[in-house]
């Protein structure tokens, strides 16, 4: 039986030929690999540059040799072994509801003229692994300033087969897949990449443990200038990866780029206004801030809702963000060295669990579940609320045991004291971001 997932692509980017075979379309075809360019972009500039800009001086490089490790090397691992455990079939029924399988391994069994849907699958298999790269740069966000390179390394390639594979494959994998035949609704990402991503980096912070002068010493950041730069860069190629995951140069993708725009800029405001109110002083690393948790929050629900579903869960995400960063970490003490967790998780699970409360029913996207099959709001809310427990339970126990690995095949994932004082950009790289 084809692949719920793949028949409808082609529902989506041919709706005259829904049930007909799938048929190469080059305007579908254009705007998906240009999607993957737009989301390649996110990355090893866009948040490369965000994350650098607000480590210190003395880490900056090392911040972005993290974001850009992370993401070469992730994509290695997709094309070797990620896309076969996501998006391959599992012959074992039991299995399959949370592992693809080895049967695409280094893309085994895939032609380069494959279709899914309306684009070739080389194309998609490009796209996704753009998906799984920024994922796990994301969590890097988290332990700037005190882990190991090689450990990161080792954290990265771990990662990306023990936590993000399956997830996907739950989430998006198609039949048979444990979460995707659930029914719950995750446009663009919102717990494969953003819950997910962000409760990652809050728990390999917690065990790598608090930089030393953590809420004693000022810990001023080298750029706030390269921070609005990656701000928007990512939000440039946010619209690759909301408007891209329509799988096509459709309506959908248009509704995706029109709600991811509205709830950023209105994601902005609000901090904005919000640190004009509290601390009385807007800041740009505030609106920079409040960009990137109104384009979280939206993501899940981008191609779902309509413009006052957008600017309520721009409005919203941005708060939850902003409690994250300024009142959350302090209330509980963890250093979470650039608000990974603050930003990502929280408005990541906000924009999830939104989702039916502003989905338009007339949706085709909206896959089967409650919502779509009854128009039951509270049930497919309830249903959302089983993938965020899901995806955060597996991504909590995986990332532990990735992490205590890491560490063991590298020594300890902590870098010495002097290494941490002396900043790792030299110690670990033997460069400097300014050579006077």
């Amino acid at each position: 039986m084809k692949n719920k997932f793949f028949a409808l692509l082609t529902m989506l980017a041919l709706p005259i030929l829904a049930f007909a075979e799938d048929k190469l379309d080059t305007g579908d075809t254009a705007w998906m690999m240009v999607s993957t360019a737009f989301v390649l972009l996110m990355t090893p500039a866009g948040l490369a540059l965000f994350y650098s800009g607000m480590s210190r001086s003395k880490n900056t490089l090392n911040t972005f040799t993290m974001v850009m490790g992370a993401f070469v090397l992730a994509f290695v691992v997709w094309i070797a072994v990620g896309y076969s455990i996501a998006f391959g079939e599992n012959e074992n029924a039991m299995l399959q509801n949370v592992f693809g399988g080895f049967g695409n391994v280094m893309l085994d069994g895939i032609k380069w003229t494959d279709l899914s849907g309306t684009y070739p699958t080389y194309v998609f298999i490009a796209f996704q692994g753009t998906f799984a790269a920024i994922t796990v740069a994301i969590a890097s966000g988290s332990v700037i300033g005190r882990m190991k390179f090689s450990t990161w390394m080792v954290v990265v390639a771990l990662w990306g087969i023990l936590v993000y594979a399956p997830i996907t494959h739950m989430v998006w994998g198609g039949d048979g897949a444990y979460l995707f035949d659930a029914g719950a609704l995750d446009f663009a990402g919102g717990t494969v990449v953003h819950m997910n991503g962000g409760l990652a980096g809050l728990v390999l912070a917690i065990l790598v443990g608090k930089r030393a002068g953590f809420n004693k010493t000022a810990m001023k950041p080298f750029s706030i200038i390269l921070t609005a730069v990656g701000a928007a860069l990512l939000w440039f190629g946010w619209y690759g990866f909301n408007g891209g995951s329509a799988f096509g140069a459709n309506a959908i993708a248009g509704l995706a780029v029109l709600t991811t725009t509205i709830a950023t800029a209105v994601g902005a405001v609000t901090w904005m206004l919000l640190e004009w109110l509290i601390f009385k002083k807007p800041t740009l690393l505030g609106i920079a801030s409040g960009i990137i948790a109104g384009l979280v929050a939206i993501t899940p629900a981008a191609g779902f809702v309509d413009v006052s579903g957008a600017f309520i869960i721009g409005i919203v995400g941005s708060i939850f963000a902003f409690f994250g960063v300024i009142k959350l970490k302090a209330i509980f003490g963890y250093d979470d060295s650039l608000d990974a967790f603050g930003i990502h998780f929280l408005a990541g699970l906000w924009g999830a669990l939104a989702v039916p409360f502003f989905a338009l029913k007339d949706n085709d996207l909206l896959w089967d579940g409650p919502l779509k099959e009854s128009g039951d709001v509270m049930g497919q809310f309830m249903v959302q609320v089983e993938s965020v427990v899901v995806v955060g339970l597996w991504t909590l126990i995986g990332t532990v045991i990735v992490y205590f690995i890491a560490s063991a095949l590298t020594g300890g994932a902590r870098v010495s004291e002097e290494c941490e004082h002396d900043g790792l950009d030299e110690s670990l790289h033997g460069e400097r971001a300014i050579n006077l």
